[in-house]
């Protein structure tokens, strides 16, 4: 399913998204109608709307084509609202912009996802604090990892130091706190809301060096929720940590919004 402005989109409307390649984006878990943290992603749509447009986002708007494209949905699915200008020219991208509203559709994994296995790739995003779709580099960076017989990239910079995943945040446990690498980082809504029902919570620098000396590390992201990693680079790790399910629980208990 796709809808641009609350109407079926047209293919000649998805050029410039696909040509240009310039907006910014937000998915979004929807089980029965609701999503946890949606005010955090619409905050996070009006945020980069300013950023990368100069422009202003109707967060009520947003919300209202999001419900209706949802309208006949029951089932769990992932949402996806990206906002672009169909108009940008990829000559003359300087002018004043207007920015479209896309909503989209997959189905949703069930949760609790399997563990996975990634690989360590140096990797710095442009403007990462924005959730843009110049998704190049990190799917360069995933097919690398899965060409390697791993199932994801984790990124490092250019001093060993972890930032995130392809897609995903990434968290350690060091036996008392959940840690949270610091850094050039784009920091995910379901990232925040642990950090906010997670009391024993640190946000520091990370480095390779130090993976051996964590308990446990997992991944998170909207869609999988808290996925273990049981293999970073040659370093084992177990995939059946008791904080894997505390934290879960935690996440659970977040109430969601009615969309």
């Amino acid at each position: 399913m796709a809808e641009l402005n609350g109407a079926l989109v047209s293919p000649d409307a998805l050029q410039a998204l696909g040509l240009v390649n310039y907006g910014h984006f937000t998915s979004m878990r929807v089980e029965g109608q609701r999503i946890r943290g949606l005010s955090h992603h619409l905050d996070r749509l009006v945020r980069d709307c300013r950023l990368i447009f100069a422009a202003e986002l109707d967060r009520e708007r947003v919300r209202d084509y999001v419900r209706h494209a949802l309208r006949d949905v029951q089932a769990s699915i992932i949402v996806r609202v990206t906002v672009f200008d169909p108009d940008l020219e990829l000559g003359h991208p300087g002018g004043v912009a207007h920015p479209h509203v896309l909503v989209t559709t997959r189905p949703a994994a069930p949760l609790p996802p399997s563990p996975m296995r990634v690989q360590t790739v140096g990797y710095e995003r442009d403007l990462p604090a924005v959730k843009h779709v110049g998704l190049f580099g990190a799917m360069l960076g995933r097919r690398k990892a899965q060409l390697a017989r791993f199932d994801d990239a984790l990124f490092v910079d250019s001093t060993s130091f972890i930032t995130e995943g392809a897609t995903w945040n990434i968290g350690f446990y060091d036996g008392e706190r959940v840690v949270w690498p610091s850094g050039d980082i784009l920091m995910g809504v379901t990232m925040r809301l642990l950090q906010q029902v997670h009391d024993r919570t640190v946000t520091v620098p990370v480095n390779i060096g130090d993976i051996p000396r964590m308990q446990a590390a997992f991944a998170t992201n909207t869609s999988i929720g808290v996925r273990p990693i049981t293999g970073i680079d040659d370093t084992a790790l177990p995939g059946d940590h008791p904080i894997f399910e505390i934290l879960r629980k935690e996440y659970e208990e977040i109430p969601a919004e009615t969309i």
